[in-house]
């Protein structure tokens, strides 16, 4: 078998999450069942030394001062804010997750991209940072919210398609949150546009689960956990069932 890229060996010490307003938290009914908290529970069980998780998540967060209704939207974007909201805490794990507003407001799907390329390539290359795309979450209330109505199924899939190919050409790695919502109107808030508690388990899920087949520094608890292993199966029982 080929040998498997190792993506991180040293745990994670700093990590960023910069995006929208599912990022931030959404509708989720507090702080700690936030997808951000909750990955940052996952990967500290997974490594000893526990990861320092700063949210960036912004409202109605566009990618850029060229998306469409900017002027309505959640400032400063993603642009204009990343040197300060990321690079500037150097850190080694950053979550970039945009989509679900720019395609909402109608921003072109290759306009967006390309500014979602700056932002993926200057963090990697100024951070050295291991980087996960997180594509535009599932949603129900596509006909809510002016000026932010102009998305749909059709339009969220072109956009996460695009998103996967870019992840390729950027050799970052690539998050599905929404295949792992699997079109489920009950994880949805009842606001039509954010996660609600369950869905943001399944994108925290999704995302640690990206993490941990490609960084080996999240089998570190697992691998310590072996050394003093003691067996704790009782197979007498089945035995004698048999």
């Amino acid at each position: 078998m080929p040998a498997k890229r190792d993506w991180r060996a040293d745990p994670f010490r700093v990590a960023v999450a910069l995006g929208e307003s599912t990022t931030a938290g959404g509708t989720a009914t507090a702080r700690e069942r936030t997808w951000v908290s909750r990955l940052a529970g996952l990967i500290n069980e997974a490594q000893i030394q526990p990861v320092k998780m700063l949210n960036h998540g912004i409202g109605a967060n566009v990618i850029s001062t060229r998306s469409a209704h900017y002027e309505e939207s959640g400032k400063p974007s993603a642009m204009e804010r990343y040197e300060k909201h990321v690079i500037a805490h150097k850190p080694d794990l950053v979550f970039i997750s945009y989509g679900l507003n720019d395609a909402r407001a109608g921003t072109p799907v290759g306009q967006f991209i390309e500014d979602l390329r700056h932002v993926v390539l200057d963090v990697k290359a100024r951070t050295g940072a291991v980087v996960v795309i997180v594509n535009a979450y599932f949603m129900t209330g596509f006909d809510r919210y002016d000026p932010f109505r102009h998305g749909s199924v059709v339009s969220f899939m072109g956009y996460n398609a695009a998103e996967q190919r870019l992840a390729q050409e950027c050799d970052v790695l690539y998050a599905d949150a929404w295949d792992a919502e699997g079109m489920a109107p009950w994880v949805i808030d009842p606001d039509g546009v954010h996660a609600n508690d369950l869905g943001h388990q399944l994108i925290a899920n999704r995302i640690f689960e990206v993490l941990a087949k490609n960084c080996s520094c999240l089998a570190e608890r697992a691998r310590e956990a072996r050394k003093g292993f003691k067996p704790w199966r009782d197979e007498s029982v089945l035995k004698k069932l048999y």
